[in-house]
Protein backbone atom coordinates (compact mmCIF):
# COMPACT_ATOMS: atom_id res chain seq x y z
CA UNK A 1 0.00 0.00 0.00
CA UNK A 2 1.23 3.02 -1.12
CA UNK A 3 2.14 5.70 1.88
CA UNK A 4 -0.27 8.50 2.26
CA UNK A 5 1.00 11.49 4.42
CA UNK A 6 -1.96 13.61 4.26
CA UNK A 7 -4.51 10.42 4.88
CA UNK A 8 -1.81 9.68 7.97
CA UNK A 9 -2.30 12.85 9.01
CA UNK A 10 -6.10 12.30 8.89
CA UNK A 11 -5.83 9.12 10.88
CA UNK A 12 -3.35 10.13 13.26
CA UNK A 13 -3.38 13.66 14.22
CA UNK A 14 -5.33 15.42 16.72
CA UNK A 15 -6.87 18.72 16.88
CA UNK A 16 -9.09 21.76 18.77
CA UNK A 17 -12.81 21.55 17.53
CA UNK A 18 -12.76 24.87 17.24
CA UNK A 19 -16.02 26.15 18.45
CA UNK A 20 -14.21 29.07 19.68
CA UNK A 21 -11.03 31.04 19.16
CA UNK A 22 -8.73 31.23 21.24
CA UNK A 23 -9.82 28.05 22.63
CA UNK A 24 -11.52 27.49 25.89
CA UNK A 25 -7.74 25.57 26.84
CA UNK A 26 -5.89 28.94 26.75
CA UNK A 27 -8.63 30.71 29.42
CA UNK A 28 -7.08 31.76 32.35
CA UNK A 29 -7.93 33.60 35.67
CA UNK A 30 -6.38 36.71 34.14
CA UNK A 31 -9.97 37.35 32.80
CA UNK A 32 -12.93 37.42 35.87
CA UNK A 33 -15.89 38.87 37.17
CA UNK A 34 -14.85 42.55 36.91
CA UNK A 35 -14.00 42.65 33.62
CA UNK A 36 -16.95 40.70 32.66
CA UNK A 37 -19.03 43.39 34.30
CA UNK A 38 -17.29 45.98 32.14
CA UNK A 39 -17.25 44.38 28.99
CA UNK A 40 -21.36 43.53 29.70
CA UNK A 41 -21.92 47.16 30.68
CA UNK A 42 -19.81 48.27 27.01
CA UNK A 43 -22.31 46.93 25.13
CA UNK A 44 -24.12 49.34 22.92
CA UNK A 45 -28.20 50.40 23.33
CA UNK A 46 -30.58 48.20 21.60
CA UNK A 47 -27.96 45.14 20.51
CA UNK A 48 -29.56 42.09 19.86
CA UNK A 49 -28.16 38.96 21.92
CA UNK A 50 -28.45 35.81 21.95
CA UNK A 51 -28.71 33.66 25.50
CA UNK A 52 -27.44 30.41 26.54
CA UNK A 53 -28.68 28.68 29.32
CA UNK A 54 -26.80 25.74 30.92
CA UNK A 55 -28.63 23.03 32.74
CA UNK A 56 -26.30 21.15 34.05
CA UNK A 57 -27.94 17.81 35.74
CA UNK A 58 -28.89 14.72 33.99
CA UNK A 59 -30.48 11.64 35.57
CA UNK A 60 -27.98 9.13 34.05
CA UNK A 61 -24.84 10.05 32.95
CA UNK A 62 -23.66 8.66 30.03
CA UNK A 63 -19.92 7.52 29.71
CA UNK A 64 -19.38 8.67 26.13
CA UNK A 65 -20.37 12.58 27.16
CA UNK A 66 -17.36 15.41 27.94
CA UNK A 67 -19.70 18.39 28.43
CA UNK A 68 -20.18 19.74 32.50
CA UNK A 69 -22.57 17.78 34.28
CA UNK A 70 -24.34 16.08 37.43
CA UNK A 71 -26.46 13.28 38.27
CA UNK A 72 -29.82 14.37 39.84
CA UNK A 73 -31.63 11.24 41.55
CA UNK A 74 -34.02 14.22 43.33
CA UNK A 75 -35.53 17.02 42.27
CA UNK A 76 -34.15 19.31 45.53
CA UNK A 77 -31.15 20.07 43.60
CA UNK A 78 -33.05 21.87 40.72
CA UNK A 79 -34.87 24.33 42.67
CA UNK A 80 -31.88 25.24 44.39
CA UNK A 81 -30.41 25.56 40.75
CA UNK A 82 -33.29 27.83 39.41
CA UNK A 83 -33.09 29.84 42.73
CA UNK A 84 -29.58 30.70 42.20
CA UNK A 85 -30.38 30.94 38.06
CA UNK A 86 -32.66 33.54 38.77
CA UNK A 87 -30.06 35.48 40.65
CA UNK A 88 -27.45 35.28 37.83
CA UNK A 89 -29.73 36.60 35.01
CA UNK A 90 -30.87 39.77 37.71
CA UNK A 91 -27.11 40.21 37.91
CA UNK A 92 -26.78 40.35 33.98
CA UNK A 93 -29.86 42.11 33.43
CA UNK A 94 -28.49 44.99 35.56
CA UNK A 95 -25.39 44.98 33.78
CA UNK A 96 -27.05 45.37 30.40
CA UNK A 97 -28.26 48.27 28.57
CA UNK A 98 -32.12 48.27 29.31
CA UNK A 99 -32.93 48.08 25.29
CA UNK A 100 -31.04 45.18 24.25
CA UNK A 101 -33.10 42.95 22.44
CA UNK A 102 -32.95 39.07 22.44
CA UNK A 103 -33.66 37.01 19.35
CA UNK A 104 -31.57 33.70 19.90
CA UNK A 105 -32.39 31.78 23.40
CA UNK A 106 -30.73 27.93 23.97
CA UNK A 107 -30.95 25.80 26.09
CA UNK A 108 -28.66 23.19 26.58
CA UNK A 109 -26.19 20.79 29.25
CA UNK A 110 -27.05 18.50 31.01
CA UNK A 111 -30.20 17.52 30.17
CA UNK A 112 -32.64 20.78 29.64
CA UNK A 113 -35.58 18.28 29.60
CA UNK A 114 -34.80 17.33 33.26
CA UNK A 115 -36.83 20.31 34.11
CA UNK A 116 -40.64 19.14 35.06
CA UNK A 117 -43.49 21.08 32.94
CA UNK A 118 -43.45 23.54 36.22
CA UNK A 119 -40.15 23.82 36.74
CA UNK A 120 -39.88 24.46 32.94
CA UNK A 121 -42.90 27.33 33.16
CA UNK A 122 -40.53 29.02 35.92
CA UNK A 123 -37.25 29.32 34.05
CA UNK A 124 -39.61 30.69 31.16
CA UNK A 125 -41.16 33.16 33.06
CA UNK A 126 -37.78 34.55 34.69
CA UNK A 127 -36.26 34.78 31.29
CA UNK A 128 -39.09 36.74 30.30
CA UNK A 129 -39.29 38.63 33.03
CA UNK A 130 -35.77 40.18 32.49
CA UNK A 131 -34.94 39.95 28.45
CA UNK A 132 -37.48 40.79 25.49
CA UNK A 133 -38.46 37.30 23.98
CA UNK A 134 -40.51 37.81 21.29
CA UNK A 135 -42.58 35.70 18.77
CA UNK A 136 -39.28 36.04 16.27
CA UNK A 137 -36.81 34.37 18.99
CA UNK A 138 -35.39 31.74 18.04
CA UNK A 139 -35.40 29.33 20.84
CA UNK A 140 -33.87 25.61 20.78
CA UNK A 141 -33.63 23.20 23.21
CA UNK A 142 -31.84 19.99 23.75
CA UNK A 143 -33.91 17.12 24.19
CA UNK A 144 -33.58 13.44 25.81
CA UNK A 145 -36.17 11.52 24.76
CA UNK A 146 -35.76 9.24 27.98
CA UNK A 147 -36.60 12.29 30.31
CA UNK A 148 -39.19 14.27 28.50
CA UNK A 149 -42.93 13.78 28.41
CA UNK A 150 -45.67 15.91 26.78
CA UNK A 151 -46.28 17.92 29.93
CA UNK A 152 -42.80 18.92 29.37
CA UNK A 153 -43.45 19.41 25.73
CA UNK A 154 -46.31 22.16 26.00
CA UNK A 155 -44.20 23.87 28.88
CA UNK A 156 -41.57 23.98 25.96
CA UNK A 157 -44.12 25.28 23.64
CA UNK A 158 -45.23 27.59 26.53
CA UNK A 159 -41.49 28.50 26.36
CA UNK A 160 -41.89 29.76 22.49
CA UNK A 161 -39.33 26.18 21.45
CA UNK A 162 -39.48 26.84 17.91
CA UNK A 163 -36.12 24.55 16.96
CA UNK A 164 -35.31 20.78 19.18
CA UNK A 165 -32.23 19.32 19.14
CA UNK A 166 -32.53 15.37 20.26
CA UNK A 167 -29.20 13.00 21.08
CA UNK A 168 -29.73 9.32 19.29
CA UNK A 169 -25.78 8.89 18.76
CA UNK A 170 -26.50 5.08 17.98
CA UNK A 171 -29.60 2.75 17.89
CA UNK A 172 -27.96 -0.40 18.59
CA UNK A 173 -28.15 -1.82 21.20
CA UNK A 174 -24.71 -3.40 21.83
CA UNK A 175 -23.29 0.31 21.44
CA UNK A 176 -25.89 1.75 23.35
CA UNK A 177 -24.73 -0.67 26.12
CA UNK A 178 -21.10 0.00 25.92
CA UNK A 179 -21.40 3.54 26.49
CA UNK A 180 -24.45 3.97 29.06
CA UNK A 181 -27.06 5.22 27.06
CA UNK A 182 -30.19 3.16 26.60
CA UNK A 183 -32.68 4.99 24.32
CA UNK A 184 -35.41 2.66 22.39
CA UNK A 185 -35.81 4.06 18.69
CA UNK A 186 -39.71 3.99 19.65
CA UNK A 187 -39.69 6.48 22.43
CA UNK A 188 -37.31 8.57 20.06
CA UNK A 189 -39.86 8.72 17.17
CA UNK A 190 -42.84 9.53 19.27
CA UNK A 191 -40.43 12.26 20.77
CA UNK A 192 -40.50 13.42 17.21
CA UNK A 193 -43.96 12.99 15.91
CA UNK A 194 -44.97 14.61 19.70
CA UNK A 195 -42.48 17.81 18.24
CA UNK A 196 -44.21 17.73 14.74
CA UNK A 197 -47.80 17.87 16.30
CA UNK A 198 -46.89 20.95 18.61
CA UNK A 199 -46.05 22.80 15.24
CA UNK A 200 -41.76 22.36 15.92
CA UNK A 201 -40.68 23.04 12.39
CA UNK A 202 -37.00 22.53 12.83
CA UNK A 203 -35.56 19.62 14.42
CA UNK A 204 -32.12 18.42 14.39
CA UNK A 205 -30.73 15.13 15.36
CA UNK A 206 -27.38 14.19 16.78
CA UNK A 207 -25.27 10.63 15.80
CA UNK A 208 -21.90 9.77 16.78
CA UNK A 209 -19.04 7.75 14.67
CA UNK A 210 -16.56 6.18 16.01
CA UNK A 211 -18.44 4.43 18.84
CA UNK A 212 -17.30 1.21 21.00
CA UNK A 213 -18.49 -1.94 18.59
CA UNK A 214 -20.01 0.63 16.15
CA UNK A 215 -19.53 -1.07 12.41
CA UNK A 216 -20.65 0.42 9.40
CA UNK A 217 -23.67 -1.84 9.40
CA UNK A 218 -24.85 -0.98 12.46
CA UNK A 219 -24.29 2.39 11.66
CA UNK A 220 -26.12 2.39 8.56
CA UNK A 221 -29.17 0.88 10.22
CA UNK A 222 -29.14 3.48 12.50
CA UNK A 223 -29.40 6.33 9.94
CA UNK A 224 -31.93 4.75 8.20
CA UNK A 225 -33.79 4.85 11.53
CA UNK A 226 -33.44 8.33 11.57
CA UNK A 227 -33.91 9.24 8.12
CA UNK A 228 -37.39 7.85 8.80
CA UNK A 229 -37.83 10.21 11.46
CA UNK A 230 -37.27 13.11 8.86
CA UNK A 231 -34.85 15.37 10.63
CA UNK A 232 -34.03 19.05 9.22
CA UNK A 233 -30.94 18.74 10.26
CA UNK A 234 -28.14 15.84 11.17
CA UNK A 235 -25.27 16.64 13.56
CA UNK A 236 -22.73 13.81 12.77
CA UNK A 237 -19.89 14.08 15.18
CA UNK A 238 -16.76 11.84 15.54
CA UNK A 239 -16.72 10.58 18.91
CA UNK A 240 -13.56 11.98 21.29
CA UNK A 241 -12.26 9.65 23.39
CA UNK A 242 -10.27 11.46 26.26
CA UNK A 243 -10.22 10.03 29.32
CA UNK A 244 -8.38 12.33 30.28
CA UNK A 245 -10.22 14.99 30.09
CA UNK A 246 -13.92 13.02 31.01
CA UNK A 247 -13.22 10.92 33.61
CA UNK A 248 -16.22 8.89 33.18
CA UNK A 249 -14.80 7.26 29.57
CA UNK A 250 -13.00 5.54 31.13
CA UNK A 251 -15.69 3.40 31.76
CA UNK A 252 -16.09 2.60 27.96
CA UNK A 253 -14.08 -0.39 26.51
CA UNK A 254 -10.77 0.78 24.66
CA UNK A 255 -10.25 -2.22 22.54
CA UNK A 256 -13.82 -2.05 21.29
CA UNK A 257 -13.45 1.54 19.90
CA UNK A 258 -13.00 1.39 15.92
CA UNK A 259 -9.02 1.89 14.81
CA UNK A 260 -8.41 5.10 13.20
CA UNK A 261 -9.05 3.56 9.69
CA UNK A 262 -12.33 2.15 10.68
CA UNK A 263 -13.39 5.34 12.55
CA UNK A 264 -12.60 7.24 9.13
CA UNK A 265 -14.45 4.50 6.80
CA UNK A 266 -17.28 4.60 9.01
CA UNK A 267 -17.37 8.87 8.56
CA UNK A 268 -17.17 8.39 4.83
CA UNK A 269 -20.10 5.83 4.58
CA UNK A 270 -22.33 7.88 7.15
CA UNK A 271 -21.92 11.04 4.37
CA UNK A 272 -22.18 8.85 1.61
CA UNK A 273 -25.70 7.69 3.14
CA UNK A 274 -27.05 11.28 3.97
CA UNK A 275 -26.27 13.15 0.62
CA UNK A 276 -27.43 10.26 -1.27
CA UNK A 277 -30.54 11.33 0.73
CA UNK A 278 -30.37 15.02 -0.60
CA UNK A 279 -29.12 16.06 2.66
CA UNK A 280 -26.48 19.09 1.86
CA UNK A 281 -23.15 19.15 3.82
CA UNK A 282 -23.07 22.13 6.06
CA UNK A 283 -19.46 22.40 7.46
CA UNK A 284 -17.52 19.86 8.52
CA UNK A 285 -20.19 17.49 10.36
CA UNK A 286 -23.66 18.64 9.74
CA UNK A 287 -26.22 17.92 7.32
CA UNK A 288 -29.43 19.95 7.28
CA UNK A 289 -32.37 20.00 3.44
CA UNK A 290 -32.03 22.20 1.49
CA UNK A 291 -34.47 24.87 2.81
CA UNK A 292 -33.27 24.58 6.47
CA UNK A 293 -31.87 27.66 7.62
CA UNK A 294 -28.92 26.00 8.21
CA UNK A 295 -28.31 25.44 4.43
CA UNK A 296 -29.63 28.31 3.12
CA UNK A 297 -26.77 30.11 5.65
CA UNK A 298 -24.04 27.78 4.65
CA UNK A 299 -24.71 28.76 0.86
CA UNK A 300 -25.46 32.36 1.30
CA UNK A 301 -22.42 33.20 3.07
CA UNK A 302 -23.86 33.82 6.36
CA UNK A 303 -22.86 30.24 7.85
CA UNK A 304 -21.19 30.95 11.69
CA UNK A 305 -19.49 28.86 14.37
CA UNK A 306 -19.75 29.12 18.29
CA UNK A 307 -19.86 26.42 21.45
CA UNK A 308 -23.08 25.08 19.92
CA UNK A 309 -22.16 23.91 17.15
CA UNK A 310 -22.65 25.72 13.61
CA UNK A 311 -25.49 28.06 13.53
CA UNK A 312 -27.05 30.95 12.00
CA UNK A 313 -26.77 33.08 15.24
CA UNK A 314 -24.84 36.19 13.67
CA UNK A 315 -24.87 38.21 17.01
CA UNK A 316 -22.00 39.67 18.36
CA UNK A 317 -22.66 39.05 22.13
CA UNK A 318 -23.62 35.58 23.42
CA UNK A 319 -24.09 35.80 26.74
CA UNK A 320 -23.90 32.29 28.84
CA UNK A 321 -25.76 31.88 32.39
CA UNK A 322 -25.44 28.66 34.17
CA UNK A 323 -22.72 26.54 35.67
CA UNK A 324 -19.51 26.42 33.30
CA UNK A 325 -21.46 28.42 30.72
CA UNK A 326 -19.00 30.60 28.29
CA UNK A 327 -19.90 34.21 26.95
CA UNK A 328 -18.60 35.64 23.62
CA UNK A 329 -18.10 39.22 23.59
CA UNK A 330 -16.34 41.47 21.32
CA UNK A 331 -13.81 41.81 23.79
CA UNK A 332 -13.41 38.67 23.86
CA UNK A 333 -14.63 35.32 26.42
CA UNK A 334 -15.28 34.79 29.61
CA UNK A 335 -16.71 31.59 31.52
CA UNK A 336 -18.37 30.12 34.27
CA UNK A 337 -17.21 28.60 37.34
CA UNK A 338 -17.67 24.93 36.33
CA UNK A 339 -18.75 23.33 39.62
CA UNK A 340 -22.26 24.06 40.82
CA UNK A 341 -21.56 24.85 44.36
CA UNK A 342 -18.81 27.33 43.73
CA UNK A 343 -21.14 29.20 41.03
CA UNK A 344 -23.91 28.83 43.41
CA UNK A 345 -21.84 31.06 46.24
CA UNK A 346 -20.34 33.41 43.68
CA UNK A 347 -24.04 34.33 42.40
CA UNK A 348 -25.29 34.43 46.21
CA UNK A 349 -22.78 37.04 47.00
CA UNK A 350 -23.83 39.22 44.58
CA UNK A 351 -21.11 38.64 41.77
CA UNK A 352 -21.03 37.60 38.89
CA UNK A 353 -19.80 33.98 38.60
CA UNK A 354 -17.06 34.02 36.63
CA UNK A 355 -13.68 31.59 36.68
CA UNK A 356 -12.01 32.61 33.48
CA UNK A 357 -11.72 33.77 30.33
CA UNK A 358 -9.70 35.51 27.56
CA UNK A 359 -9.26 38.76 25.93
CA UNK A 360 -8.67 38.88 22.29
CA UNK A 361 -6.05 41.10 20.61
CA UNK A 362 -6.51 42.33 16.65
CA UNK A 363 -4.45 39.07 16.19
CA UNK A 364 -6.60 37.12 17.71
CA UNK A 365 -10.02 38.52 16.25
CA UNK A 366 -7.97 37.87 12.42
CA UNK A 367 -6.96 34.44 13.16
CA UNK A 368 -10.68 33.55 14.70
CA UNK A 369 -12.05 35.20 11.52
CA UNK A 370 -9.44 32.78 9.37
CA UNK A 371 -10.16 29.69 11.48
CA UNK A 372 -13.48 30.03 11.03
CA UNK A 373 -14.00 30.57 7.93
CA UNK A 374 -11.97 27.04 7.24
CA UNK A 375 -14.72 25.60 9.28
CA UNK A 376 -16.92 26.87 7.68
CA UNK A 377 -16.52 27.11 4.12
CA UNK A 378 -12.75 25.47 3.53
CA UNK A 379 -12.10 28.67 1.86
CA UNK A 380 -10.63 31.98 3.33
CA UNK A 381 -9.68 35.37 1.22
CA UNK A 382 -6.54 36.24 3.55
CA UNK A 383 -5.90 39.46 2.13
CA UNK A 384 -9.45 40.67 2.36
CA UNK A 385 -9.90 39.69 5.95
CA UNK A 386 -6.32 41.22 7.17
CA UNK A 387 -6.77 44.56 5.82
CA UNK A 388 -3.13 45.22 6.52
CA UNK A 389 -0.20 44.33 3.61
CA UNK A 390 1.82 42.98 6.55
CA UNK A 391 -0.97 40.95 8.03
CA UNK A 392 -2.08 39.34 5.07
CA UNK A 393 1.84 38.40 4.33
CA UNK A 394 1.64 37.07 7.76
CA UNK A 395 -1.39 35.35 7.14
CA UNK A 396 -0.07 33.91 3.51
CA UNK A 397 2.67 32.64 5.04
CA UNK A 398 1.00 30.35 7.45
CA UNK A 399 -1.25 29.35 4.41
CA UNK A 400 1.80 27.89 2.46
CA UNK A 401 3.45 26.44 5.74
CA UNK A 402 0.14 24.32 6.44
CA UNK A 403 -0.10 23.53 2.66
CA UNK A 404 4.02 22.06 3.09
CA UNK A 405 2.93 20.42 6.41
CA UNK A 406 -0.59 18.74 4.69
CA UNK A 407 0.46 18.46 0.67
CA UNK A 408 -2.52 17.94 -1.01
CA UNK A 409 -5.27 19.30 1.60
CA UNK A 410 -5.72 22.49 -0.98
CA UNK A 411 -4.66 25.53 -2.98
CA UNK A 412 -3.14 29.15 -2.32
CA UNK A 413 -4.04 31.58 -5.27
CA UNK A 414 -3.45 35.14 -4.34
CA UNK A 415 -4.12 35.35 -1.38
CA UNK A 416 -7.14 32.54 -0.99
CA UNK A 417 -6.65 29.44 0.30
CA UNK A 418 -9.00 26.71 -0.65
CA UNK A 419 -9.30 23.45 0.62
CA UNK A 420 -9.61 20.35 -1.30
CA UNK A 421 -11.81 18.35 1.37
CA UNK A 422 -13.25 20.06 4.69
CA UNK A 423 -12.19 16.58 6.66
CA UNK A 424 -8.49 18.95 6.76
CA UNK A 425 -9.92 21.94 7.83
CA UNK A 426 -9.24 21.26 11.94
CA UNK A 427 -5.45 20.16 10.61
CA UNK A 428 -5.10 23.62 8.60
CA UNK A 429 -6.79 25.99 11.48
CA UNK A 430 -4.34 24.83 13.33
CA UNK A 431 -1.26 26.01 11.03
CA UNK A 432 -2.66 29.46 11.61
CA UNK A 433 -3.28 28.96 15.39
CA UNK A 434 -0.98 30.87 17.41
CA UNK A 435 -1.35 29.29 20.36
CA UNK A 436 -0.79 25.07 18.73
CA UNK A 437 2.35 24.80 20.38
CA UNK A 438 0.77 23.37 23.82
CA UNK A 439 0.61 19.68 24.15
CA UNK A 440 -1.85 17.71 21.65
CA UNK A 441 -2.79 15.21 23.33
CA UNK A 442 -5.54 16.70 25.20
CA UNK A 443 -7.50 17.28 22.03
CA UNK A 444 -9.55 14.45 20.45
CA UNK A 445 -9.11 13.40 16.63
CA UNK A 446 -8.71 14.96 13.51
CA UNK A 447 -10.76 12.29 11.93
Amino acid sequence: MTYDPLQNALLTARAPRYTSYPTADRFSDAVGPDRHLDWLQQIPAATALSLYVHVPYCRRLCWFCACRTQGARSDAPLDHYLDHLQQEIALIRNALPRDVTINALHLGGGTPTILSADRMDRLGTMLRDAFPLTGATRISVEIDPCDCDDARLDALVRLGMNRASIGVQDFDPSVQAAIGRKQPEELTARMVAGLRERGVDSINMDLLYGLPHQTGQRLARTLRSVLAMDPDRIALFGYAHVPWMARRQALIPEDALPSAQERLDLSDLARDILLACDYLPVGIDHFAKEGDSLAQASLNGTLRRNFQGYTTDCNPVLVGIGPSAISRMPQGYVQNITATAPWQGAVASGRLPVARGVAMTPLDHLVAAIIEALMCYGRVDLPALAKDADLAALCINRAGLALQRYPGAGRLQDGVLTLHDLRFARLVAQVFDTGATVEQRRYSQAS
